[in-house]
């Protein structure tokens, strides 16, 4: 696996030609372009009472993970999920983590979980493609740091309403090339984690679009600088050097 990097991948990548910025530390880009996830543990309410920050590295704003319904833990019940839904996609993502220990986690499709959790070094931890790789901690720039996701994703593929080919993801952790073509098998977790988690133990998997979804934990985790495009992968091959 090479690690050289692709272009515009790391912490402060500026938006390739044609991508949509869907975090810009700005409470009317929140607004604007997110909402909860209502699924079976949400707890909140509208407006999204996540909180706009500042960024304690660089100067500026950044969004927290901060809503008492998700206090002790509880994810599903204060998510949020882009307004847009999405299919196949190239996705940079910042994140910092303030605290050890700091949980939260971006998930594809509202479906599959990349981990965001401190400390953790196992397939459920850091950068994982949960359950489905081991951590790649050895890229995270630790608590305190900003940190980024550069990822490309293609959807699960149907064919007479039958699944196949598996969803796909290849990713960048902080520039350095960590997943490479990444089969995930099922949506982890159960119901309240994303769409399809409670069906058939989550190898139900249907044929939608949907939206991109953080998550909150009751724990102080910022995001910056975030931006999509819209792509079509017709292979089945996520590999960044075939998008660039």
């Amino acid at each position: 696996m090479a690690h050289h990097a692709a272009a515009g991948v790391g912490v402060g990548a500026k938006p390739i030609e044609g991508a949509e910025v869907i975090i810009d530390g700005t409470r009317k880009m929140l607004d604007e372009k997110w909402i909860y996830w209502e699924g079976p543990r949400f707890g909140s309410s509208m407006p999204i009472k996540w909180k706009i920050v500042e960024d304690p590295i660089d100067g500026g704003t950044a969004v927290m993970t901060d809503d008492p319904a998700a206090a002790g833990g509880k994810y599903g019940a204060a998510d949020i999920v882009t307004k847009k839904a999405y299919r196949d996609f190239r996705l940079h993502i910042e994140f910092f983590i303030a605290k050890k220990g700091g949980n939260s986690g971006v998930y594809l499709q509202n479906r599959y979980e990349i981990q965001v959790l401190d400390g953790d070094k196992t397939s459920h931890g850091m950068a994982a493609v949960i359950n489905e790789t081991e951590s790649p901690y050895e890229a995270y720039n630790g608590v305190g740091k900003w940190n980024s996701y550069d990822i490309l994703f293609r959807a699960a593929r149907f064919k007479d309403g039958k699944l196949v080919e598996k969803a796909m993801v290849s990713m960048y952790f902080n520039g350095k090339k960590v997943h490479e073509n990444v089969k995930i098998n099922k949506v982890w977790g159960g119901p309240n984690s994303g769409v399809d988690g409670g069906n058939d133990d989550g190898r139900g998997i249907t044929d939608t679009p949907q939206g991109l979804k953080l998550q909150a934990e009751g724990h102080d985790v910022r995001y910056r600088n975030t931006w999509i495009k819209e792509v079509t992968i017709d292979k089945a091959d996520t590999d960044f050097s075939a998008d660039e």
